[in-house]
């Protein structure tokens, strides 16, 4: 009923009658969604024509030309959406009939061309849907208001609000107007523009038109069109009108518009305007030039970047013009783009860049820590299984490598060294490109851009401080990574992974030993080998970090990751360590667990084996000390992981403790230090107020802690996520996005029985959700003192800490 209400008030206002001539009144129906979805749901023009209303439309426009180009338009726009016959036929058909009569574009057709083009759209329609076109233009509205509403739920669109974190329930209204005719004669036309310049963001109108055409046709690409610049010429009255709306349009939303308008001769007509699509180096540099103007505030200019789109300013990304094909696509585990030769293990990675000095992608089922050095190598890194924070993902983040994780559509094949993806093998030294940001394998080259960090990126950075109140460190685990992370603002680490350390073929020859050993003098000895490479790592570290604190995670994983692996390396490791194979075979098996991330590690080990825990505390200490006596202001945080029980923390606390205070005494050194906790096991969450009475600081691993709270292997997570998402069972990737109902309730506990028994217990939080807008918006909520993220999305975090401040005080 409110159809045909507005639709009586449409014709009295243009003058025009539904369905009937002498005026037909033709109508647009398009989607309305709350946010900007472009092209995600369907149009449908030139609504209301028939076999009678062409001829009095021809009649009114006196051109018999433009109605059958309109009709053979409504056709194919009409029975592809909502009588869903596919599209292609209808193309192939007007391609037949263009070669045919010898035109070479769709306005080179006559007349008569497009009354046959309508008569054999009119049998494609017959022949698929087994009726006639309909005539009724009551039924074709009603049908199509339909058709647009369920276009909500095509692939598509549910891709793109996906992709963009858009809620699936909020809907889409549904726009009917009356129709406007960039199709009408060679001066009229219909066009696409920016406000400014989406690529750029510098202050010039952007955009393109087309003359003789509809809306379908600029998007298309069907044919060339001209740049708005060139109507400047052509029509300037018609310019100096849609320049001044345009200006006015900026300054009401005061933000970058993205406009559609037609013009029937003389007469302009603006069809929608919405905030404009840019890239990360537009919105910062419009919304900078847009405090200058005086437009907005600096608030809000930090309120309107996308903290994600900061990945395109800090990583290489494929060419925008670049086409390309894609093979397959895995999990966008760490952003940008990375072109190489495919390699299948770290040595080979390794030998191929020193040897050969080639780019290499390497290509594992899964990485583990001995493939650190291959990794660091490589451009990028692609892994069959695993996900968001699996080893591959969160190592390449920390080194802002581009990763591929949970590609499940590659089947490696080790020995042949070869992956297969559909019906394309790729060997050994084949080229592909990854684009970490969208997850996509691409087989053979693809240009790459360096994205361009201009000034007006560190104007928003300082404006973000000015308003954050969140501490924002870095996960890095060498002296590099902590340079970098400094270089975008890190304000210390917040996690300092010792085991990274352990690997290289001296240090892991003595890790090997100590795991070899028969007793606790042997071990020892192992160790003091193995504590000149930490201590070195740390003065390092510290010094690159000079006058910001550095939380330091002793050894967390267990020791079989250490293991040989495949019997050439095994037979090679008992060589070099003079041990039969029989008995790095058996230590193997004794080291086995069926599920090793619920095994012995982290603090476990400790209890077993305090000797490693003692090393590597002496190591820190002595580096601290060392660094202090040189006047470099140093503020270690020793962190033991994998706590649940307040009698572990007490146990260990006390004896490493007594480790630091000996060296410090002995050094006659002032050093302050503190000693905390990783809170990433449910029960440590629930027995907070006890282990903050012994520790001075937690920091939260929320990639465990999300893992032992939800049941879910983070490492085999990819091979069902992806349905959980899709189906609506999950929102989010709960080790992307902090899960705020489940492991959100553990931390708020923790924080709030932690402070009431130590008020002054520093909190912090490190696992992969330290770098996500919402998961840190979270953080300030609860309280937290910092987060701490890879070194490449430092800057993300600054913004994001930003905007949660912004955001809370709007509530």
């Amino acid at each position: 009923e409110q159809i045909w209400a507005n639709l009586t008030k449409l014709e009295k206002a243009t003058g025009k009658t539904f369905g009937k001539g002498p005026r037909p009144l033709l109508v647009s129906v398009r989607s309305g969604a709350k946010f900007s979805m472009p092209g995600m749901m369907d149009t449908i023009l030139n609504l209301g024509l028939n076999d009678s209303t062409v001829e009095a439309l021809a009649a009114q426009s006196k051109n018999e030309r433009f109605a059958y180009d309109s009709y053979r338009r409504f056709i194919q726009m009409y029975s592809d959406v909502v009588l869903e016959i596919d599209h292609d036929h209808f193309e192939k058909m007007l391609s037949a009939l263009k070669k045919e009569r010898g035109a070479r574009i769709d306005t080179d057709l006559k007349v008569d061309d497009l009354k046959e083009l309508v008569k054999r759209y009119k049998e494609v329609v017959k022949r698929d849907s087994g009726k006639a076109f309909p005539q009724d233009p009551r039924e074709q509205l009603k049908l199509a208001v339909n058709a647009v509403f369920n276009s909500w739920q095509n692939e598509r669109a549910n891709k793109y609000r996906n992709l963009n974190k858009i809620d699936h329930n909020i809907g889409t209204a549904v726009n009917v107007q009356s129709m406007v005719f960039g199709n009408l004669s060679e001066t009229s036309g219909t066009g696409v523009a920016f406000t400014r310049d989406p690529g750029s963001g510098k202050k010039l109108f952007f955009g393109e038109y087309l003359l003789n055409a509809q809306g379908e046709d600029v998007v298309a690409g069907i044919r060339t069109p001209s740049a708005i610049a060139d109507l400047k010429k052509a029509r300037p009255s018609l310019y100096k009108k849609l320049e001044t709306i345009y200006k006015k349009l900026e300054k009401h939303y005061r933000d970058m518009q993205d406009i559609e308008f037609t013009f029937e001769n003389e007469d302009l007509y603006l069809l929608q305007t919405r905030n404009g699509k840019r890239t990360a180096l537009a919105a910062v540099n419009i919304a900078v030039d847009m405090v200058k103007e005086k437009l907005i505030s600096k608030r809000e200019a930090v309120a309107r970047i996308e903290p994600a789109q900061l990945d395109q300013l800090l990583h290489p990304m494929i060419d925008p013009k670049a086409k390309v094909d894609v093979a397959a696509k895995g999990l966008p585990a760490s952003p940008g783009a990375a072109v190489g030769q495919v390699v299948f293990n770290s040595e080979d990675a390794e030998e191929w860049t020193q040897t050969k000095g080639v780019d290499v992608i390497l290509v594992r089922q899964e990485t583990s820590p001995e493939d650190v050095g291959g990794m660091a190598v490589s451009k990028g890194i692609l892994t069959a299984t695993g996900g968001m924070t699996s080893h591959a993902a969160v190592v390449a983040r920390g080194m802002g490598k581009c990763c591929i994780a949970g590609c499940s559509a590659i089947t490696i094949d080790e020995e042949a060294r070869t992956f297969k993806v559909g019906p394309h093998t790729v060997k050994e030294g084949d080229i592909v490109t990854l684009n970490g940001t969208t997850g996509e394998v691409i087989l053979g080259k693809t240009a790459l851009v360096e994205p361009v960090v201009a000034g007006a990126f560190n104007q928003i950075m300082k404006w973000a401080d000015e308003i954050r109140t969140l501490t924002v460190r870095t996960n890095a685990d060498t002296p590099q990574d902590a340079e970098a992370a400094r270089g975008f603002g890190a304000q210390g680490i917040g996690l300092c992974r010792t085991e990274h350390m352990f690997f290289g073929e001296e240090r892991l020859r003595s890790v090997r030993e100590m795991i070899f050993a028969d007793d606790e003098a042997a071990r020892r000895a192992a160790l003091a080998k193995l504590k000149p490479y930490q201590k070195s790592d740390f003065l390092g570290i510290f010094e690159a970090m000079a006058g910001l604190p550095v939380t330091v995670r002793l050894l967390d994983p267990p020791l079989h990751e250490f293991l040989p692996k495949g019997a050439e390396e095994v037979a090679r490791v008992a060589a070099d360590l003079g041990i039969p194979e029989k008995k790095l075979h058996e230590k193997t098996e004794a080291l086995h667990e069926f599920n090793p991330m619920l095994g012995h590690r982290g603090c476990r080990l400790a209890v077993t084996y305090p000797e490693i825990y003692e090393m590597q505390v002496e190591a820190i200490v002595e580096a601290a000390c060392e660094l202090a006596a040189r006047k470099v202001k140093v503020y270690p945080e020793i962190m033991i992981p994998l706590v649940g029980m307040t009698t572990e923390l007490e146990l260990l606390a006390n004896d490493l403790r007594g480790v630091a205070d000996r060296i410090i005494r002995e050094r006659r050194s002032k050093l302050v230090y503190m000693m905390g906790t990783m809170i990433e096991v449910p029960r440590a969450a629930v027995v907070a107020g006890d282990l903050a009475q012994i520790a001075q600081f937690f920091s939260f691993g929320t990639n465990d802690l999300t893992q032992m709270t939800l049941g879910f292997s983070r490492d085999d997570v990819a091979k069902f996520l992806p349905h959980y998402i899709q189906k609506g069972v999950l929102k989010d990737d709960p080790f992307a996005t902090l899960d705020q109902q489940g492991v959100g309730a553990l931390v708020q506990m923790a924080v709030k029985s932690a402070r009431s028994v130590n008020p002054k217990i520093k909190l912090g939080i490190c696992g992969e959700h330290g770098g996500d807008p919402r998961s840190i918006e979270f953080c300030h909520r609860m309280g937290l003192n910092y987060v701490s993220c890879s070194p490449f999305r430092v800057p993300i975090a600054r913004l994001s800490a930003a905007q949660a401040v912004i955001e809370n005080s709007k509530k």
